[in-house]
């Protein structure tokens, strides 16, 4: 209880990040339909402008999410976390000030360049700091709590866009985004403890001495005094093939979250254009779907988890999780009538397990100093998954949704995406947790010039 107290700085930056971040989400697909194709249900132009996004967002991710992960073991959690978070900021004061075609297309440039280095970079450096802060044994759990703010700002995001406005929805978005980098910047505590922090993060000198206790497995290996420039950092492909091959177990994680994130996004690319165009559905109407969603999957990883990880273990509960992820997605792909998207949203209950189960299996293959650049890798490697999947999901959603479909199946892309959730749940059930590697290197880095 006293470590989860001492996180409370993070669960509360994080509680408001993904506030600002999910209240806009109900809002978004109105606006783009009304900027592109106004009076309209369904719009293929906007549907293929998002797949491009979301793929060159992949595309910048798998460099940066590796990057941002590394550095942060050099530099600190809070270092890192700042840049992500200041730069969200941007996108919504754009909506904020107007939503007419010409500032939509304003804000579809810089959310996709912003995107490069934010998408999800967040969620990683608070996973390597929950991991820097909780022992093995409790790591499962303390990051379905960690899941379950970020869920239940979801609940209170999408609630709050359900009685706003769009314009007064995207104002709120950038004020709460404003407090979270300020809350962040004065009450979190950086996690590793290193004299060496107030140097510029662009140069480094030393000789690895004087390290905090938190950072000092890391230093087993002295850094020469030499100017270690930022790209040095990042690790190449051939450390994360070797950080991969290290362990058989996180192998196959990065199996499960290459077609988890798949499936994901193919999701996310697809639903909500799908259910417009179905049951014309709006920002109202969106907003109470993920309501539902997200009080579902909150009193999940809140109470749930923490009972179940002990007694079935997080590999158990991730297979769990994803079998569920196939069911609720399939029924998406079948709905009927408007309702059944409505029950589909409560299977959250159960599907949500799986991130936090494959991110805490993940934590415990790698020692104390390599947090970041694992959970890095598992993010990169989702961050692929994310340029995929738009280029294969938007165009079938789109087909699929326009009068040339070669067959009457509105929800035939979405029935696509869940065949790949079963290709991550079928990877899950031959998985073989292995005993946790504790405060050691797995691989010896190349990115530091001797």
């Amino acid at each position: 209880m006293e470590k989860l107290s001492g996180l409370s700085h993070l669960f509360m930056t994080i509680f408001l990040h993904n506030f600002s971040t999910f209240m806009v989400i109900p809002a978004i697909t109105d606006v783009t339909m009304s900027a592109l194709c106004p009076g309209r249900d369904e719009c293929s132009l906007a549907i293929y402008l998002t797949g491009f996004q979301q793929a060159i967002i992949g595309l910048g991710t798998l460099v940066t999410m590796p990057l941002i992960g590394n550095m942060s073991d050099k530099y600190g959690r809070k270092a890192l976390l700042t840049v992500p978070m200041s730069l969200i900021i941007v996108p919504s004061a754009i909506l904020a000030y107007s939503r007419t075609r010409n500032f939509f297309y304003a804000y579809y440039v810089v959310r996709t360049l912003m995107a490069m280095v934010c998408e999800g970079s967040v969620q990683c450096l608070a996973l390597a700091y929950v991991a820097d802060n909780v022992p093995e044994s409790r790591r499962a759990s303390t990051f379905g709590i960690l899941s379950g703010i970020a869920s239940s700002a979801f609940v209170c995001g999408n609630l709050s866009t359900r009685f706003l406005s769009t314009s007064s929805t995207f104002q709120v978005s950038a004020l709460v985004a404003i407090a979270a980098l300020v809350y962040m910047r004065f009450f979190l505590q950086e996690s590793i403890i290193d004299e060496q922090l107030s140097t510029p993060i662009l140069t480094y000198k030393g000789n690895g001495k004087g390290k905090g206790k938190a950072n000092a497995a890391c230093f087993a290996h002295e850094i020469p005094s030499k100017n270690v420039q930022v790209f040095k950092s990042a690790p190449s492909l051939e450390d994360m093939l070797c950080l991969l091959k290290s362990s058989v177990t996180l192998s196959q994680a990065a199996v499960v979250a290459f077609f988890y994130s798949l499936a994901e996004v193919g999701l996310h690319a697809s639903l909500m254009y799908y259910l417009k165009a179905q049951f014309h559905f709006s920002k109202d109407q969106f907003a109470v779907l993920m309501v539902i969603s997200g009080i579902a999957g909150t009193v999940s990883q809140l109470v749930i988890m923490p009972l179940l990880t002990p007694a079935l273990g997080e590999a158990r509960l991730l297979a769990v999780g994803l079998f569920f992820t196939c069911v609720h997605v399939f029924l998406y792909s079948i709905a009927w009538t408007f309702w059944v998207p409505y029950v589909a949203s409560m299977f959250s209950l159960l599907f949500v397990f799986s991130q936090p189960c494959m991110r805490s299996i993940v934590s415990k293959q790698v020692g104390s100093c390599e947090q970041g650049k694992a959970q890095g890798c598992i993010s990169g490697i989702s961050s692929f998954a994310n340029v995929i999947s738009p280029l294969v999901f938007s165009p079938l959603t789109a087909l699929f949704l326009s009068e040339r479909a070669p067959f009457p199946f509105p929800g035939f892309s979405i029935m696509c995406v869940g065949f790949a959730s079963m290709i991550a749940f079928i990877q899950s059930l031959m998985m073989r947790t292995a005993p946790p590697i504790a405060n050691q290197k797995v691989v010896n880095s190349n990115y530091v010039d001797a």
